[in-house]
């Protein structure tokens, strides 16, 4: 079957490089306006079912990308919960020993007051598997989500697999995919935006 991913557009924690997990905000303008001029432009793939996190980013970004869908929410689709990183970047923790323990730690410590990101990664993959069971196999699905999300499926189901860094991917692009339900494997066969990260490239330890 076939599978889209699409990260939501930008908001205004995501132009400051904050971890944005668990605040709802919306679509900063000019974020909205990318996402407008990228489908006006046709970058995006046709789809015939969208599911969303029901975070207002990723319900307005699938709206101004199949306004004619109706996107179905799934609570378990949304972002990780940062915790006491929440809405700050790496400039105002620069001196948080939290936060450093977790960047030495390759990013694989739960986040203080948050969210464990094995566990955010289990949520992720489950949701996933659970809708794609749903669909027909004739149908094309489309997941507007963030960017956590993408990474922790694509992680756990492409092959071969890049790692949970090395499928980051910018605001408003993302991958169309196979996937096999059966086997429960994923194919990526071709990238939706040109900023889309590199498979294998190791880039800054982020989420949303």
């Amino acid at each position: 079957m076939r599978v889209i991913f699409i990260r939501h557009g930008r908001t205004a924690g995501n132009e400051q490089q904050r971890y944005v997990g668990r605040t709802d905000e919306e679509l900063s303008c000019a974020g909205a306006e990318e996402i407008r001029k990228n489908s006006a432009e046709g970058i995006y793939p046709p789809a015939d079912i969208v599911w969303t996190s029901p975070m207002k980013r990723c319900l307005q970004t699938a709206e101004l990308i199949y306004p004619k869908i109706r996107a179905r929410r799934d609570e378990e689709l949304r972002e990780c919960d940062f915790g006491l990183f929440e809405y700050r970047n790496h400039v105002e923790m620069a001196d948080d020993p939290y936060y450093q323990a977790w960047i030495d730690s390759g990013g694989k410590l739960p986040f203080p007051g948050g969210e464990d990101g094995e566990e955010f990664r289990r949520r992720s993959c489950g949701a996933f598997l659970r809708i794609t069971e749903e669909c027909g196999e004739e149908e094309t699905t489309a997941f507007v989500v963030h960017g956590g999300t993408i990474m922790s499926v694509l992680e756990k189901f492409e092959e071969p697999s890049f790692g949970f860094y090395g499928r980051q991917v910018k605001n408003g692009c993302g991958f169309v995919c196979e996937f096999d339900r059966r086997e429960k494997k994923l194919k990526v066969l071709r990238k939706i935006g040109s900023d889309t990260g590199n498979a294998g490239e190791k880039k800054e330890e982020k989420y949303d």
